[in-house]
């Protein structure tokens, strides 16, 4: 089965999760443009959604979904995202799209956070995937180098400008054994926004390929 497929499966079976009207959570990137277009066959149930990008609130308004602001309609009952890397435990590494902070933003205003992969995405440890880091523009060198001191290598998104008008610093060779600890040290350098390690709220379940996959429990 294709990657295009799994995620296609999985983007159907999230909308099982979909209750008449609520107002859902959505997320950002290639599987949930499948799950958008699937929530396009059952507008007329629910009130709308609140999206984590731009690209995300076009789709979602090409298809006459309305589109709410969170400070007008949370806290939500569910979101559903992706990600670009899933441990055993559904921590995850998000952000490859540029969307991470609003990303996290919704998850944590969430009851209920599905995520939707391929089965590509999944790994024992994380790190092979680059960490996003949003960053204030003015303090990219100054967090580069404390994420240097940490032993990551972090490398400037060129280019690039996330929805909040921010930079983004991707970090390489990091074998990640403590993803909520590293994602709060990360969280606390001054500069930074947020990063793309959703550890310490991760995803409550993971569908791959149409099929809701067991979680481990940390020891």
């Amino acid at each position: 089965m294709s990657r295009d497929e799994q995620k296609k499966l999985a983007a159907e079976k999230a909308l099982e999760y979909v209750e008449d009207g609520m107002v859902v959570g959505v997320g950002t990137g290639s599987t949930v443009a499948f799950f958008i277009d699937g929530l396009a066959r059952m507008k007329n149930r629910i009130e709308g959604a609140v999206s984590s990008s731009e690209q995300s609130t076009r789709q979602l308004e090409s298809h006459g979904i309305p589109v709410f602001d969170l400070n007008a309609v949370g806290p939500l009952k569910l979101y559903v995202d992706g990600a670009d890397e899933c441990d055993p435990y559904n921590r995850l590494i998000k952000g490859g799209g540029a969307a991470l902070t609003r990303e996290k933003i919704i998850a944590q205003a969430s009851d209920r956070f599905i995520c939707i992969i391929d089965a590509a995405k999944q790994v024992e440890h994380l790190g092979e995937f680059p960490v996003p880091v949003e960053v204030i523009p003015m303090a990219r060198s100054l967090v580069a180098r404390a994420i240097a001191k940490m032993d990551g290598h972090p490398i400037w998104r060129e280019n690039v400008v996330t929805d909040n008008g921010n930079w983004i610093l991707d970090v390489h060779h990091w074998r990640i054994a403590d993803p909520v600890g590293l994602e709060a040290k990360l969280n606390q350098i001054p500069g930074v926004v947020t990063c793309g390690l959703f550890a310490a709220r991760g995803a409550d379940e993971v569908i791959i390929g149409g099929k809701v996959r067991p979680i481990r429990r940390p020891a």
